[in-house]
């Protein structure tokens, strides 16, 4: 069975950090792609960054850049969203995804807000 469990989410205030993991479990993760989407209220899923099984960065969104890094730890089948410099627009919740499928984890919220 697989499962994608996020977590790390919460409350910060602008300018904060906060680093988002994401656990995967019955998929050989050493070998897939992975990605963190955000959906923030009214708004459709969109893509944040990407990362493939060798560690290199396919996609990050403009929004982003300069702010947030995608990274992951294969011997942990863990995948991080370390996000720096927080703006109340990145307030959303954060998915995890095997990249070019239906794999979802169930997301964790980020709130930031002073």
């Amino acid at each position: 069975q697989v499962q994608l469990v996020e977590s790390g989410g919460g409350l910060v205030q602008p300018g904060g950090s906060l680093r988002l993991s994401c656990a995967a479990s019955g998929v050989l993760f050493s070998s897939l792609t992975m990605a963190w989407y955000r959906q923030a209220p009214g708004n459709l899923r969109e893509l944040v960054a990407a990362i493939t099984k060798r560690g290199e960065i396919t996609n990050i969104a403009d929004s982003v850049k300069g702010r947030f890094t995608i990274s992951r730890d294969n011997a942990k089948n863990t995948v991080y969203l370390q996000m720096n410099s927080l703006k109340p627009e990145d307030t959303a919740v954060y998915y995890c995804n095997v990249a070019g499928t239906t794999l979802w984890g169930q997301g964790t919220q980020v709130t930031v807000t002073s």
